[in-house]
């Protein structure tokens, strides 16, 4: 069979289930990969991870778990004034599931303390004058479908009565809102690396896929860690693997988030065009060279929204070059 044969026997055949793992062979290989690396390699006695109640470090923590044992593993939960406490409340969960050490650091008012939020408040205000005590705030991404060659952000305020109202924000606006709440994440692998330096352990990073690919994170962040076991894991790949590890299932059902600003966002309405399950089939499709009628059929979008989307995608891995630190581990 000739390339080009291949090629469309697989655009022929393709769909959702294209993604779909052997779980058990994943994990065991990921395990084996995870002790090899963090006691040869690394030369470390064990983990360390942030854990935020979300799908992508449960798994990451289930992994290590299993394949160091759950005293290997230390979870640090790292909330802050804006956190949803439901990401709390799960991350606990998570660590009585698997058994891991956990360790609680409130980094409030250390990002209190280095203006985070009276930094970001100074910027929303230049826009929304009477923004204040009891606000909310948030960030959304313009639709990447719609007809317009670019991406464009809005600003999301409410007051405490609650109705929403979206802004446009000049660069200088948007650059110092997203400058301040990158002390965040920045913040949380501060606090990760001291207890890994404290434990002679390794830090494990938790960015699947589709985040990596697409430099979803901070560099010198979220972005920084000394092994990434689920980097090369598509978003949907990752909920495949939570399943066959038992992480909870009120994590599972929990829809992806930011957990960044101090009104509710989906990843989908920061970053990505589209839901996670749907950017996953996008992706897959650009790698493997399935055309874009096959990917939009398997994808629910027309051929012309696939091309929308995957010029976002390359727009996204320009970021992504310069953010990376390192390679992804097990990326191919």
């Amino acid at each position: 069979m000739t390339p080009s044969m291949m090629t469309a026997a697989k655009a022929a055949t393709f769909s959702a289930a294209s993604l779909h793992l052997d779980t058990e062979a994943e994990i065991e290989r990921i395990c084996g990969w995870i002790r090899e690396t963090v006691i040869k390699d690394l030369r470390k006695r064990g983990v360390v991870l942030g854990l935020s109640g979300g799908i992508d470090s449960s798994v990451t923590a289930a992994l290590c778990a299993r394949a160091l044992g759950p005293g290997k593993v230390t979870g640090i939960f790292m909330p802050e004034h804006d956190s949803d406490p439901e990401s709390l409340r799960l991350g606990q969960a998570l660590a009585a599931a698997t058994g891991v050490e956990t360790v609680l650091e409130d980094i409030g008012p250390s990002l209190a303390a280095m203006g985070c939020y009276t930094r970001r408040d100074g910027f929303i205000r230049q826009i929304v004058p009477e923004f204040g005590e009891g606000w909310g705030c948030k960030v959304v991404l313009e639709n990447a479908l719609s007809s317009r060659g670019y991406n464009i952000s809005w600003l999301v305020v409410a007051p405490p009565s609650g109705e929403q109202s979206r802004h446009r924000m000049p660069l200088e606006v948007y650059l110092g809102m997203i400058a301040a709440a990158n002390m965040k994440q920045r913040t949380r692998k501060q606090i990760e690396y001291y207890h890994a330096d404290r434990l002679n352990f390794a830090v494990a990073g938790t960015p699947n896929r589709l985040e990596y690919d697409q430099g979803f994170f901070v560099k010198n962040g979220d972005g920084a860690a000394d092994f990434k076991p689920i980097a090369h894991l598509y978003k949907t790949q990752v909920y495949q693997l939570a399943a066959a590890l038992g992480v909870p299932e009120e994590i599972c059902r929990r829809p992806p988030t930011t957990d960044t600003w101090s009104l509710p966002q989906g990843q989908d309405e920061y970053y990505f065009s589209l839901p996670y399950d749907r950017m996953d089939i996008c992706l897959y499709g650009l790698d493997n060279g399935i055309d874009r009628e096959a990917v939009g059929d398997a994808a629910g979008l027309t051929a012309d929204q696939v091309d929308a989307v995957w010029r976002n995608i390359a727009s996204k891995r320009k970021v992504a070059e310069y953010l990376h630190a390192m390679p992804a581990t097990m990326l191919d």
